[in-house]
């Protein structure tokens, strides 16, 4: 409550960041690092929650990242901010003999076992024509499982570049894939908001990302 009657005194406190993976990929330590000089006094605590909304539904964090529509939480008061597009990769294990392959299309994975997040992951089968989805799938639960199953060769995954960058593993090839639309990242909040550096951190990351070349 003294908190709330005094925005001031929250500026204490960490505004936290969620993301339910890979966070901002590739930018995410540009980010960390340009936050702590800009404002030394403001701790920016980035969080992996493995739900949909990475924890912004629960109150859980101040701001998410969020890949795709699926996570934005259906209450009110959320505002959703489009920050970047990132490419989709698939992701084999190094032995595998796709992992030879400059890139890959959708069809040559629909024949293997694929490793799909059912809790927050942004691939769902729907991701392939009708009738051309794989038929074996192995259901995981978080971004370490997905990684695993293919590290052991069981299943091959469809990803984007933010986990390449953030989960890069001698034992994991990640290829483009020439066919599969790119998937939308965005910044979601609440208004009201729930710290006062927010609005900051929303800047930063807009800048950030504007002023890094995309990877890749």
């Amino acid at each position: 409550m003294e908190h709330a009657l005094d925005p001031d005194r929250s500026r204490g406190l960490p505004v936290r960041l969620g993301h339910a993976w890979s966070a901002l990929g590739a930018y995410t330590t540009s980010l960390q690092r340009r936050w702590k000089r800009a404002h030394p006094g403001t701790v920016l605590e980035v969080l992996r929650l493995d739900e949909r909304s990475a924890g912004l539904a629960s109150g859980a964090v101040d701001v998410a990242v969020l890949r795709g529509p699926v996570g934005v939480p259906d209450v009110p008061g959320v505002t959703v901010a489009h920050l970047m597009q990132e490419p989709r990769l698939a992701a084999v294990a190094d032995d595998s003999p796709l992992a030879s392959r400059t890139s890959l299309t959708l069809a040559d994975l629909a024949t293997r076992p694929v490793a799909l997040n059912t809790v927050t992951g942004s691939t769902t089968l729907a991701l392939w024509p009708q009738g051309a989805a794989p038929s074996h799938v192995v259901p995981v639960k978080n971004t370490d499982d997905w990684l695993s199953v293919i590290i052991a060769g069981d299943a091959v995954g469809v990803t984007t570049a933010g986990t390449a960058a953030m989960h890069p593993n001698p034992a994991v090839r990640y290829v483009p894939l020439t066919d599969a639309p790119p998937v939308d990242v965005v910044l979601a909040w609440r208004e009201p908001v729930t710290h006062p550096a927010v609005p900051d951190l929303l800047r930063l990351a807009h800048d950030v990302v504007r002023r890094i070349p995309a990877p890749g």
